[in-house]
């Protein structure tokens, strides 16, 4: 497989989609809701993941596909290629903001990360990664990580964790945020990683992601020396929800034992 030709590809088929997005700014959307009154789906979402299903399996039929609203494969599996694709990953960024939203693509081959491709429309900003190769933005290479701490770090984290939750000690996260030199939450996992990739975050916590949230930032931030694991240091599974501690060297150790 020539992983740098399928990512030529895929980068296309995302700047269209993202044209899409952009038009469908200007016009009325369709809203719905799935697990809860915060859980948004619009039809959007949905003609984004057909639009890209659709241009992958007419490229590469063998290939299988998981994303977020259901049109690829029911049931992932680490053997051959997988794409984790997420149409609009903040989407009541979308409803509510009209920026602060992307599309993300991982690409894995045997459980292995291959490509990460993660693209805001609004800024029109391409954050792209082949295993080895280095990440970028628009192109342009992004520089590896320096090692940090957590007093001059900002941390990317949401507001929810920082009050009684059941699934992380939100007195804990509270002395992290007034540890560190600031948080942020952008309310969309894969710019936040990616944020992290490029030093506008220096780390970024959440209990709880999708693979097709995480797959694409999850590449592009190796690339560049950053570390992303579950809660326990371990290697994220592409097919599994969970945890996900996402930050450069220095501040992943000092984050690590305030979630494990």
């Amino acid at each position: 497989m020539d992983w740098n030709e399928v990512a030529l590809h895929a980068k296309q088929w995302m700047l269209e989609a993202g044209g899409l997005l952009r038009d469908s700014l200007e016009t009325s959307l369709t809203i719905e809701t799935k697990s809860n009154a915060s859980d948004l789906v619009t039809n959007m979402d949905r003609h984004i993941e057909q639009f890209l299903i659709g241009k992958i399996l007419e490229q590469y039929p063998l290939h299988r596909i998981l994303g977020e609203e259901g049109y690829g494969n029911e049931e992932g599996s680490l053997q051959g290629t997988l794409w984790l694709i997420d149409p609009i990953d903040g989407t009541m960024n979308f409803v509510h903001q009209k920026r602060n939203f992307v599309i993300s693509i991982g690409i894995y081959h045997n459980g292995q990360g291959k490509i990460g491709l993660v693209y805001d429309p609004v800024h029109d900003e391409m954050y792209s990664a082949v295993q080895g190769q280095g990440a970028y933005c628009n192109d342009i290479e992004i520089p590896k990580l320096k090692a940090g701490i957590v007093e001059e770090s900002v941390i990317g984290i949401n507001a929810t964790w920082l009050t009684r939750n059941r699934m992380l000690d939100y007195e804990r996260m509270g002395e992290l945020v007034r540890r560190s030199r600031g948080s942020r939450s952008y309310g969309c996992a894969a710019l936040e990683m990616v944020y992290v990739a490029t030093g506008r975050l220096d780390g970024y916590i959440t209990p709880r992601l999708s693979p097709w949230d995480f797959g694409g930032g999850a590449v592009i931030l190796s690339e560049v020396g950053g570390i992303v694991t579950n809660f326990n240091g371990a290697v994220l599974s592409p097919i599994e929800k969970g945890p996900v501690l996402a930050a450069k060297p220095g501040v992943y150790e000092e984050l690590l034992t305030y979630v494990k």
